[in-house]
């Protein structure tokens, strides 16, 4: 089965929070990194987080996911009045059920097949002193099979590759079954397929599920391709939030990335498109302009 392809046994519970963030400022070392940062993730959309390096893209999503703690500001779930960052109003095991954080450069553990690894995704369900988890199995089963890795559930993860290992933790992810998903570059280490089918299954999931989906991603077409929204960060800040033609206009993208970008409509697909035009795109171009 390819990755995202729908099946009875494949489709996760149909659910969706509301996960907001008003006013986040997160510091480092007692310098501000991310400055008074307002975003709503809502149920059924995709939001892209895009900006250069260091704009404070995948510290944003880690205080979205409370891993990371913020100076000032609060996380409401639900549009619930009460800040949930520091865990007044749900456990750590709560919140696990509700948000799920795909990171950057996990570790490859060792000894473990897939479905194990899959399965820790499983931890907010099972209690203390190893109660049972009814639903475990069937959601295991869904994830391995939206990930496309069953024919690999029994392989050992050590001799997966990275784009293989990639989808892996994304599983473990699903099988948490929660209403907001956090993806922190997720379409790193895969090829140019499975890029193209987490992208769908991304968009599958806020479609036909109703999951709110946060995604940091590099890849400006990637974000067009796939966001229902876009936040540009640079410096710490959203500089522009809104459709993916409002955020992703070539004089904000020339200004943000310094660099000249170029933004056409793609004749294929009918969706933005985007080029940075370097020293060598350039000397071409006017080597190619009539005189």
């Amino acid at each position: 089965m390819r990755v995202g392809e729908r099946s009875e046994k494949s489709a996760p519970p149909r659910r969706g929070h509301e996960l907001s963030a008003a006013d986040v400022t997160v510091a480092y070392d007692g310098t501000d990194v991310v400055h008074g940062v307002a975003i709503t993730l809502r149920p059924a959309q995709v939001a892209a987080l895009v900006g250069p390096n260091g704009s404070g893209k995948s510290t944003l999503l880690r205080t979205l996911a409370r891993l990371q703690d913020p100076r000032t500001g609060t996380l409401t779930l639900d549009g619930g009045t009460e800040a949930a960052l520091d865990g007044r109003v749900l456990s750590a095991r709560e919140f696990a059920r509700r948000i799920a954080l795909l990171t950057q450069g996990r570790p490859t553990p060792s000894g473990l097949t897939v479905r194990d690894v899959v399965e820790f995704g499983r931890y907010p369900y099972r209690g203390r002193w190893g109660r049972p988890d009814p639903g475990g199995t069937a959601a295991v089963d869904r994830a391995l099979a939206l990930t496309g890795l069953e024919s690999l559930a029994g392989r050992g993860v050590d001799h997966l590759s990275g784009g293989q290992l990639q989808r892996v933790w994304l599983a473990g992810c699903l099988a948490q079954e929660t209403g907001v998903l956090l993806l922190d570059e997720p379409t790193t280490y895969l090829d140019l397929r499975y890029q193209v089918e987490l992208l769908d299954l991304i968009r599958d999931l806020a479609d036909d599920h109703g999951i709110a989906v946060g995604v940091v991603l590099h890849d400006l077409d990637q974000a067009a391709a796939v966001a229902d929204r876009i936040a540009l960060l640079h410096d710490g800040r959203i500089v522009a939030d809104g459709t993916p033609d409002e955020v992703l206009t070539p004089e904000r993208l020339t200004e943000v990335y310094g660099i000249r970008i170029n933004v056409d409509t793609d004749p294929a697909t009918g969706r933005l498109r985007t080029r940075a035009v370097g020293r060598h795109h350039a000397r071409s171009e006017r080597h190619h302009t009539p005189s």
